[in-house]
């Protein structure tokens, strides 16, 4: 089980640009953090920085990052790297994670790229998420992604991704819902994958819903409500890693404020159950 110290604490919500209008003046009583991606907000002004200062007094942020591309073959946007971290210092960001894929290739490809599972690739990106945390001067966290294909496969998924987080000395990003989508669209079992991976790397986690195209293909799109199984892994993370902090990212498609909130709320009563049971566990020891 996970006894790591964690940047944030609790339930966390995505910050989207179109929800900044219904969360304005809501009490949003069940989130304990939110998340934002630095593009999106790097060098904004006038309503919208104001907009992002009103949510960043309120709550503990941390950022997730879209394009720094770490398995492309470009080379790493460093300029765009010192851009990030005086982000983050400006806004007091408490951590900052990326995806493991690519999106450029000479420009950007505008969407998430399967890197090959090769040792080739294991040295190339943790040379690059080596880079990274010495340019930002803080450590990053690396999410496991959903992907369709794995062209040039030579290690299992997660042969893959372990071998990046201890080569690289990194974090992970723990995301419940692309273990689903993968389990099924690449037909492995789910908490086979999920026991395998290193708790105490855990930052924090993401949940999200995602659309079933067909019996055995599901699509990751963060514009649905969370499925009951998706759920019943997050319960099995706890149960394997101890509670650690966990976000909805919602990204279109949204529900009224309520319904979003109370998705937030099924996480943090998730938690709430698992801290009991780890503290009648202690309690009777």
């Amino acid at each position: 089980m996970s006894r790591r110290t964690h940047p944030v604490t609790g339930a966390g919500l995505g910050l989207r640009r179109a929800l900044l209008g219904p969360l304005h003046d809501h009490p949003m009583e069940t989130v304990d953090f939110m998340e934002l991606a630095p593009e999106n907000w790097i060098n904004v002004g006038g309503k919208l920085k104001r907009s992002l200062q009103h949510f960043t007094a309120r709550f503990p942020f941390v950022c997730h990052g879209l394009s720094l591309s770490l398995g492309g073959p470009s080379p790493l946007d460093e300029t765009f790297i010192r851009k990030v971290r005086r982000f983050l210092d400006q806004y007091d960001i408490r951590f900052y994670t990326e995806h493991l894929s690519y999106c450029t290739d000479d420009g950007h490809l505008y969407d998430l790229m399967p890197i090959p599972f090769t040792d080739e690739a294991v040295h190339y990106v943790s040379d690059r998420i080596r880079r990274t945390q010495d340019l930002l001067e803080r450590r990053i966290a690396i999410e496991n992604v959903s992907y369709y294909a794995a062209p040039g496969q030579e290690l299992k998924e997660i042969e893959f991704i372990n071998a990046i987080l201890e080569e690289a000395d990194c974090d992970l990003l723990l995301d419940v819902n692309n273990i689903h989508v993968n389990s099924i669209n690449h037909r492995y079992d789910a908490i086979e994958f999920l026991r395998a991976l290193p708790g105490h790397r855990i930052a924090y986690g993401h949940i999200a819903g995602h659309n079933e195209v067909a019996e055995d293909l599901r699509v990751d799109t963060h514009g649905a409500t969370v499925i009951p199984d998706v759920w019943t892994l997050l319960d099995k993370a706890y149960e394997f890693f101890g509670v650690f902090p966990t976000l909805l990212e919602r990204d279109f498609n949204f529900p009224e404020v309520d319904e979003l909130l109370g998705e937030v709320a099924q996480i943090r009563q998730t938690q709430q159950r698992w801290q009991q049971h780890e503290q009648q566990d202690r309690q009777q020891a």
